[in-house]
């Protein structure tokens, strides 16, 4: 009985393979198949030719690469172990370029209203120039010192060195001047002091009973140059007055109330009332 089996059995298994292998060869399916059949079923999916041409690089400016990969290019500035590389989106970049600045435009000239806090507070270092007397003091040389008055183009005549410029100086920078001058060829460890004798004038002008040139005093304001000046006329204008001053190659013009303090070289204006 069991070699009757087996070969039945053999029998049964050629015959059921011969029909399964028909039954395969009509499927056209893959799907099909594994519907079929309790087993996975491997295969290669096809690779599509790539058809497409090589890109070039494009020139500056160009915007229609359109590259599936990222380019490399210059980092400029960059200093870093990358060899200055690195990456970026397909647009080739250049250097950042920087706007180039506009004219510019000068508005006119305006005149400077002060209220009546302005003016000098008498803690500023005083300026000087033309018209003020100094004493110059040399330790131990009594022939270099004396008065000397600034001249018409700032400067002072001092012996051995000549002219010093003091327009636009304070007295401690003239003595730091003079003193450096003076050690080069002549004194050894010159000691030197600078100090104003007279201040440079004050001048007045317009509804004054005496108009002209006056010396300056310290802390003076408009009211008191008025007075100065013999007081107002009748047709004196008390409300605001101008000030003209001189600042280094600049002049300024100022509108400013009775109570403000003027500086050595002031022109003060007095207006004419008109009612």
């Amino acid at each position: 009985m069991s070699l009757r089996l087996a070969i039945l059995l053999t029998a049964t298994a050629v015959l059921l393979g011969g029909c399964a292998q028909d039954d395969i060869a009509g499927f056209d399916d893959l799907s099909m198949l594994k519907s079929v059949l309790p087993v996975d079923v491997i295969y290669d999916k096809p690779t599509p030719a790539n058809t497409a041409e090589p890109i070039k690089a494009a020139a500056w400016g160009d915007t229609a690469v359109s590259t599936p990969e990222p380019i490399k290019v210059a980092d400029w500035g960059q200093t870093s172990v990358y060899r200055g590389e690195r990456m970026v989106s397909p647009v080739p970049m250049g250097p950042p370029m920087v706007a180039a600045p506009g004219p510019v435009a000068w508005g006119p000239a305006v005149v400077v209203t002060a209220g009546p806090s302005g003016g000098p507070t008498g803690f500023e270092p005083y300026i000087l120039d033309t018209g003020d007397k100094l004493r110059v003091f040399v330790y131990g040389q009594p022939n270099l010192s004396r008065l000397y008055t600034v001249d018409q183009v700032g400067n002072i005549a001092v012996p051995l060195i000549g002219s010093v410029r003091a327009r636009g100086r304070t007295t401690v920078d003239l003595e730091h001047a003079i003193a450096s001058r003076l050690g080069r060829e002549f004194v050894k460890d010159p000691q030197v002091t600078v100090d104003v004798a007279q201040n440079r004038p004050f001048f007045i002008l317009g509804e004054v009973r005496l108009p002209g040139q006056y010396p300056f005093v310290s802390g003076m304001t408009i009211e008191q140059a008025v007075a100065i000046g013999g007081g107002y006329t009748e047709r004196a204008s008390k409300r605001s007055y101008r000030i003209t001053r001189k600042l280094g190659p600049l002049i300024d013009q100022i509108e400013a109330p009775a109570d403000y303090t003027l500086c050595p070289g002031d022109t003060v204006f007095v207006y004419e009332r008109f009612f």
